[in-house]
């Protein structure tokens, strides 16, 4: 759903976005900025340079298991969407 279609069904943009707060990925990404400041714009990098490279192909480079780039890519993913959110 857009912003557009929400004023058609009635429902106002801040109210969209008020919904889009009540999502697991905004309570991970806003946990993992407020407790960890520092590393927010390393976790996003890094999760960009594994949507660039492929999850295997980046935990192979980087000497990880898969699962743990997964999670980097996880968490890059839910600070991204937290910051867009949250303004």
């Amino acid at each position: 759903m857009t912003i557009e279609q929400t004023a058609a069904t009635g429902r106002g943009a801040g109210e969209f976005v008020e919904s889009l707060m009540d999502t697991d990925l905004y309570s991970m990404g806003a946990f993992f900025s407020d407790q960890h400041p520092e590393l927010v714009d390393e976790v996003v990098d890094r999760s960009a340079e594994i949507e660039r490279a492929g999850l295997s192909a980046y935990a192979a480079e980087s000497g990880i298991d898969v699962e743990e780039a997964f999670g980097m890519l996880l968490t890059g993913l839910a600070v991204r969407y937290y910051k867009a959110v949250a303004g």
